[in-house]
C-alpha cells in the first residue's frame, strides 16, 4: 500500500484498517516530510508491531515517488529484532527460536552505509546459516551521507538494521546486467569498504586507466561517481551472478570508497553495462520468481538506486517489464519496493550476500 499522507495518526489509523493483526514493514522516501518519531508513537499507541527504513525513493508498480512510504504486511512473523553497532567487527545477532518443521524468511532493513555491514550480515549467517531464506535491503540517504535510517518501536537508528523473521516461503530472483570489461585484478590492499591498492598500485590510478581506454572519457575526483556508475566491479561467485560493488568516490589518497565491504585479496573483474541489458536483467529476475510458489501474492524490489541513476529517464521500463513478467497469465501481484543503497539476498550457493547495481525481488504468498 502507498500512502502520501504526512499525518502520523492518520498514517496509523490508515493500517490499523487495512492490515488488523498484521506485523508491518515501512519504506519511507527521505523527502517525506514527516517526523519518524511521531510515525512511532501513533503506532506503538495502536500497538502496531512495525519495522522501518528511510530510502531514496520508494516503488509502488512500475512508479518511483520521492515522498510518501509503501506499507508492506505480513502474517506469520514470529520474531521482530534491531541489531545496533553495525560501525563494530562483531555486531550482536538476536537468538531466536526455529521450528525444526518451519519454513523460515528473514526480511531486514540495515544502514547501507554502515562501515561494517557485511559483518552484520556474515554474523548472521552464521548464525542461522541455510535453515533460513534472507532478503533486505540497505537504507540511507542519496546524497550518501550517512544518519538514522533504520526504526522500530524505540527509535530510528544509525549503524543498524531492523528485520522480521517470518514462518512462511519466499522465492528470490537476483540480477543484475553487467558485463565484464577486464580482469582478474586483485586488491591487495582494503580496508571494510575501502580499496587502498589494486595489484598492489595506487588503486585509483588503475581504475582509472581502465575505465578511460574503455569509455574513452576522463574520470578524476569532481566527476567521479558520474563515470563510475557504468563501470562497477564484480567479484565472481561459482554459479552465481556477479557479487557487484558500487564504487562511489575517490578520496585524496587515491583510494576507493565503495558501498560494501571487499576483502584484502579479493579478485575482481572491472564490469560495463547497456540499459537494454538491464532492463533485460530486472525481466529476468520476475521470471525466475514465477513458478516457485503455488499462491504468490506480492512482490518487494530491493533495487540499487545507481541503476535508476544509469538508466536515468528509462528507468520506468526496468518496472514496466518486471510488472508484466510478474502478472503475466492474469496473476495479481501486487509489486511494491524501494530504491536501495546495497540489496540483501541470500541466492545461488545460499550464502547471505550484499549486492550493488542489482535488482532482488522477493515474492511472497
Amino acid at each position: 500500500m502507498y500512502l502520501s499522507t504526512t499525518l502520523p495518526a492518520e498514517i496509523a489509523d490508515q493500517i490499523t484498517s487495512a492490515y488488523p493483526n498484521k506485523t508491518i514493514v515501512i519504506s519511507l522516501a527521505e523527502d517525506t516530510d514527516l517526523d519518524v518519531l511521531e510515525l512511532i508513537t501513533a503506532m506503538n499507541e495502536r500497538s502496531i508491531p512495525f519495522i522501518g527504513g528511510v530510502f531514496p525513493k520508494i516503488i509502488f508498480g512500475n512508479q518511483t515517488y520521492e515522498s510518501g512510504m509503501i506499507v508492506t504486511a505480513f502474517d506469520h512473523v514470529e520474531h521482530t529484532f534491531l541489531v545496533e553497532g553495525l560501525d563494530t567487527s562483531e555486531p550482536q545477532i538476536p537468538e531466536m527460536h526455529l521450528d525444526p518443521a518451519g519454513t523460515y524468511f528473514l526480511f531486514t532493513f540495515a544502514d547501507g552505509l554502515a562501515t561494517n555491514l557485511s559483518s552484520y550480515l556474515s554474523e548472521l549467517y552464521n548464525y542461522y546459516g541455510s535453515n533460513l531464506s534472507y532478503f533486505g535491503c540497505g537504507a540511507g540517504s542519496l546524497s550518501l551521507e550517512q544518519m538514522p535510517c533504520v526504526f522500530n518501536e524505540k527509535g530510528i537508528y544509525q549503524d543498524a538494521a531492523v528485520g522480521i523473521l517470518v514462518n512462511d516461503n519466499i522465492a528470490l530472483g537476483v540480477r543484475h546486467g553487467w558485463t565484464r570489461v577486464t580482469g582478474p585484478l586483485i586488491a591487495t590492499k582494503t580496508e571494510r569498504n575501502v580499496i587502498h591498492q589494486i595489484n598492489w598500485q595506487n588503486a585509483f590510478e588503475v581504475y582509472q586507466a581502465i575505465v578511460e581506454d574503455h569509455g574513452k572519457q576522463h574520470i578524476a575526483q569532481d566527476n567521479f561517481f558520474e563515470i563510475s556508475k557504468a563501470y562497477p566491479f564484480g567479484i565472481l561467485k561459482d554459479d552465481t551472478e556477479y557479487i557487484v560493488r558500487d564504487p562511489i568516490a575517490v578520496n585524496d589518497e587515491g583510494s576507493l570508497i565503495c558501498i560494501g565491504d571487499v576483502t584484502e585479496n579479493t579478485v575482481l573483474d572491472v564490469l560495463h553495462g547497456n540499459q537494454e541489458d538491464l532492463i533485460n536483467a530486472a525481466k529476468s529476475a520476475a521470471e525466475a520468481v514465477i513458478g516457485q510458489l503455488e499462491s504468490p501474492r506480492q512482490a518487494f524490489l530491493s533495487d540499487c538506486i545507481s541503476r535508476v541513476l544509469f538508466l536515468e529517464e528509462n528507468y520506468n521500463k526496468e518496472l514496466d517489464a518486471v510488472v508484466k513478467a510478474l502478472n503475466e497469465d492474469s496473476r495479481d501481484i501486487s509489486v511494491e519496493g524501494a530504491l536501495t543503497l546495497g540489496e540483501i539476498s541470500s541466492f545461488g550457493d545460499g550464502y547471505l550476500q550484499v549486492f550493488n547495481k542489482t535488482i532482488v525481488i522477493g515474492l511472497f504468498e
